[in-house]
């Protein structure tokens, strides 16, 4: 194979490492064809390529990703499941066509960061899918969701009978008395200032009047003295 294919390659298989959930390492020794073709294809459904790798290319690409610990996995007619769906239902469906095919051995795996052998690979087949694991918190959440709204009601009920409990201590309100309204009689007392003031101008004007004849006479009295005085 020429130098140049091989790099090609390993960079291909590189991407694809980088674009994995998960690595599934597999042994095929002894599958047909269509045994593979078949796992292939139920693979896929999972959102998972199932393809047979030569070792040392692997190996390469591996450790161009930052993945060394790989290597004692790849040993033998080797097969590598590239997950970009959900890990544990892609280790199920490779253990469950173990059981058809014996042929087939999961090896080891890498996720997270971490590399899984043997005992690892397959206890991971034994994990609930992501989909059960969903369906159980969502079924946790509302239980709880029920218990706190079932919580709330009951607070709100025993709040509800504490307040008609106070109430009913409470002392009977008294009925509002009703406002004075002024009668029709009662209403010129509101002009009282302006009748005062009217008695008082006319009080006055009576003083006026009983001054001006006083005034009128004191004058005719001192005028004869005057024209007395103007015949002398």
């Amino acid at each position: 194979m020429p130098n140049a294919e091989k790099v090609e390659r390993v960079a291909a298989l590189k991407e694809r490492i980088e674009g994995s959930h998960a690595l599934l390492l597999t042994e095929y020794r002894g599958l047909t064809v269509s045994e593979i073709t078949e796992l292939r294809r139920s693979l896929h459904q999972d959102d998972t390529s199932f393809s047979v790798i030569k070792n040392t290319l692997m190996q390469r690409a591996a450790a161009d990703a930052g993945i060394t610990e790989l290597a004692e996995f790849l040993a033998g007619p080797s097969a590598v499941a590239f997950v970009r769906g959900d890990p544990v239902a892609a280790a199920k469906k490779i253990k469950a066509a173990a059981k058809l095919y014996p042929a087939l051995v999961l090896k080891g795996a890498y996720m997270d960061g971490a590399v899984l052998d043997a005992g690892g690979a397959n206890a991971l087949a034994e994990l609930e899918s992501r989909e059960v694991m969903l369906s159980k918190i969502a079924g946790l959440l509302k239980g709880e969701m029920s218990r706190a709204a079932a919580s709330f009601v009951a607070l709100q009920s025993k709040f509800l009978s504490l307040l008609e409990a106070y109430k009913a201590k409470l002392p009977a309100a008294e009925e509002p008395v009703a406002a004075a309204v002024p009668t029709v009689e009662e209403a010129p007392a509101a002009d009282a200032p302006e009748a005062e003031a009217e008695a008082e101008a006319e009080a006055e004007a009576s003083e006026v009047e009983a001054e001006a004849p006083a005034a009128e006479s004191e004058a005719e009295s001192d005028a004869p003295e005057g024209d007395e005085q103007e015949k002398e």
